[in-house]
C-alpha cells in the first residue's frame, strides 16, 4: 500500500482560496498513491483562532466541493485533513473528512480533544464525542487530530473497533516537535499498528510548525520522516504486518484494564 502524506505550508502570505487550489493539485498530482493525507486545518492554520468563525464553512462546503473533486480526478482515498466547520446550530468543530476514490464522503470526525487550556481552540470549538473508523480495501484506518495524540485511551478504542492504521492530521507547533515523533512512536507500539501523522510546515499566527511528518510501523520504527519544509512524504508498506505482529507478539491480548469494569 502507498501512502502520501502532503505536508502543506501555512502562512498569511497565501489565500485561503489559493491554498485551497494548490492543495487540490497536490493530490490530483499523487494519482498513483491508494491514500493521501492532509494536515490539520490548513486552511486557515491551527493556532490562527481570531480566523476560525470567518473562515468556517458547512460539511459540504468549497473545501469538501474541492477535496471532493480532488480525491475523484486522482482515484485515491483522501484524508483531508480538517476544516473549521459550523454546524447548522451555530457551533464550530475541527473536523476532518476522507473520501472515497469515487470522490463520496465516507468519513467525517470532529475532534475529541481540544487544545488551548480554556482558551483559544477550546473554547471556541466544541468536542467531538464519537470515535471513527474508515474500512479501506487494504486496512482499517482510525482517525485522530493534533492533540488527540496526547491521548492513549482514544488509540486504544480505535484499535478495539478494529484500526490496523492511524491517520493523524496535525497543526503541531515547531517547540514541541520532540513530543510529536515520540507520541507518534508511542501510538504505535503501543497498538501494534502503523500510525500516519501528518503536519503542517510554514508559520501562521506567529507560531513555527515543526512540520515532520512520519510514518511509523507496529514495531515502532520509523519508515519514513520529512523535514521542517514543505514536502510530500510517500512510503510504501504493508498492512499484513499488523496481524502478523499482533501474533508474533501478542501484546494486546494480556490486557487486564479497561477490559471490564472494576469489581468492588
Amino acid at each position: 500500500m502507498r501512502a502520501s502524506l502532503i505536508q502543506i505550508r501555512v502562512d498569511e502570505s497565501e489565500s485561503v482560496a489559493g491554498r485551497r487550489s494548490r492543495a487540490a493539485e497536490l493530490v490530483r498530482a499523487r494519482s498513483g498513491a491508494d491514500l493521501v493525507v492532509l494536515p490539520e486545518l490548513w486552511t486557515t492554520g491551527a493556532f490562527a483562532y481570531d480566523t476560525f468563525a470567518t473562515e468556517a464553512e458547512p460539511l459540504e462546503g468549497p473545501t469538501y466541493a474541492v477535496m471532493a473533486e480532488a480525491a475523484k480526478d486522482a482515484g485515491v482515498w483522501l484524508h483531508a485533513g480538517s476544516i473549521p466547520e459550523r454546524d447548522p446550530d451555530g457551533t464550530l468543530y475541527n473536523t476532518a473528512l476522507v473520501f472515497s476514490p469515487s470522490g463520496d464522503l465516507a468519513a467525517s470526525y470532529r475532534k475529541i480533544h481540544r487544545f488551548g487550556f480554556d482558551q483559544g481552540e477550546a473554547v471556541l470549538m466544541g468536542a467531538g464525542r464519537e470515535p471513527v473508523t474508515v474500512a479501506l480495501p487494504e486496512t482499517t484506518v482510525g482517525l485522530a487530530t493534533c492533540y488527540d495524540l496526547r491521548f492513549p485511551e482514544l488509540f486504544r478504542t480505535l484499535t478495539d473497533a478494529g484500526a490496523e492504521t492511524l491517520v493523524v492530521s496535525a497543526g503541531w507547533p515547531e517547540r514541541r516537535r520532540a513530543h510529536w515523533t515520540l507520541l507518534a512512536q508511542a501510538r504505535a507500539v503501543e497498538n501494534q499498528a502503523y500510525v500516519l501523522a501528518c503536519g503542517t510546515a510554514g508559520t501562521h499566527a506567529g507560531v513555527p510548525q515543526a512540520g515532520r511528518s512520519i510514518v511509523v510501523d507496529p514495531w515502532g520504527e520509523v519508515l519514513a520522516e520529512a523535514g521542517p519544509d514543505e514536502e510530500i512524504l510517500t512510503v510504501d508498506f504493508d498492512p499484513a504486518k499488523v496481524p502478523a505482529t499482533r501474533e508474533r507478539f501478542p501484546a494486546l491480548k494480556d490486557r487486564v484494564l479497561g477490559l471490564a469494569p472494576p469489581r468492588h
